[in-house]
């Protein structure tokens, strides 16, 4: 075990030349450097979350829907069929024609029959607009206060105006209260939202979507440990800034605000184009790459982590394209029926496309987008 953890923790991959653990291990009085101690502090706060989220689920959030007169649909359920639901737990939940003429033999019965049992097994398991109202009125109020949290600790902080202090003195950058609270606030938040989804409404999306949580984990805390905490909150304000946009767009949505609607998303997408296509690569890449490279050089664990920003920037190339390819058919189908009902009804998958990157994109584009950093747009990252 002893060379497995050393093997893993090895000096010459996580830390710049001429550094080794022993030199960050004994800092002097007062000072703090990141540690992976510090990161099991989010275990327990995530379930706190967790709670949260659940109460204010069911005392804010569900008052919010009534008052706006959204109700829980109350959806037909399908009648109880040991075969039929053996084959739709195991085997797909929509048969084709080979499938559906080999139960309609065996159950004696129409195929039109069959159809109609797996159609009302499948809206059963969907969640009623109240559900994603709350959910969405949850999110929503996590993204902007964690924003807001984000933005008025980066306004104090001297590299939010010169990047080059991301790397100054590195990796020997001592770790703030306000850093600390902010990166593991994030990184609980994403432990809740992957305990949640045991809970929550079982989607067609669930393993991708834990993997997408699980990776998001995973580059915090490779990010905390390497203490590349400064160009890291970075990062999550970026990402951050557009995640509370889309979730008030559902908002408007599901209350029927269609003006509102139009408003929220309108400025989303500026805001998401603006700060994923512009200040993330010309900022914070520009940062990570270059000025990193002149201030303390590469090495290993530098080169991953570059690689991984890269990737992302990647995404957000192909989100970009999916929300206007998306956009565009709203419009056009807006003309008759309004631009963002339009864009919601793709939203919700009728056409066969979804704004989440994670749902319905092929599976080559749904592996790749398994590596993001936090904000999700989900989620975080669309």
């Amino acid at each position: 075990m002893a060379a497995i953890s050393a093997w893993f923790w090895n000096e010459r991959f996580w830390l710049p030349h001429n550094v080794t653990w022993a030199d960050l291990a004994d800092p002097a009085p007062g000072v703090e450097y990141p540690k992976v101690g510090h990161l099991l502090s989010a275990l327990p706060l995530a379930l706190g979350i967790f709670a949260v989220r659940i109460l204010f689920e069911r005392f804010i959030a569900g008052p919010c829907a009534a008052a706006f007169c959204i109700q829980a649909e109350t959806s037909r359920r399908a009648q109880p069929n040991a075969v039929l639901e053996k084959v739709f737990t195991s085997i797909t939940k929509c048969p084709d024609s080979r499938h559906l003429d080999g139960l309609s033999k065996q159950l004696d019965w129409e195929v039109r029959k069959v159809q109609r049992w797996f159609r009302l097994r499948r809206n059963q398991d969907k969640p009623s607009t109240r559900t994603k109202f709350c959910e969405s009125m949850w999110r929503f109020t996590f993204y902007l206060c964690i924003f807001t949290y984000g933005i008025h600790f980066l306004w104090q902080s001297p590299w939010m105006w010169d990047t080059r202090h991301c790397w100054y003195n590195y990796p020997y950058q001592v770790l703030t209260p306000g850093m600390y609270r902010y990166y593991v606030t994030e990184l609980a938040f994403y432990w809740s939202l992957m305990f949640s989804q045991f809970i929550d409404i079982k989607r067609k999306d669930f393993l991708i979507m834990f993997v997408h949580h699980l990776a998001t984990i995973t580059l915090i805390s490779f990010s905390y440990v390497n203490n590349m905490v400064r160009v890291g909150s970075l990062v999550m304000a970026v990402h951050d800034a557009s995640d509370f946009l889309l979730e008030a767009a559902k908002l408007a949505n599901y209350a029927k605000y269609q003006r509102v609607c139009d408003f929220l998303f309108v400025v989303f997408g500026i805001s998401f184009f603006v700060t994923r296509l512009v200040i993330y690569p010309f900022w914070v890449i520009n940062s990570s790459m270059f000025e990193s490279w002149s201030i303390i050089g590469p090495y290993p664990s530098w080169w991953l982590f570059n690689m991984l920003l890269l990737v992302l920037q990647v995404l957000h190339v192909i989100w970009s394209y999916l929300i206007a390819r998306i956009a565009l058919k709203a419009v056009m189908r807006g003309k008759q029926e309004g631009f963002m009902l339009a864009f919601f009804s793709l939203l919700d998958g009728r056409s066969g496309l979804c704004l989440s990157p994670l749902s319905r994109l092929s599976p080559l584009l749904r592996t790749c987008a398994t590596v993001s950093f936090p904000s999700a747009l989900s989620p975080s990252f669309l």
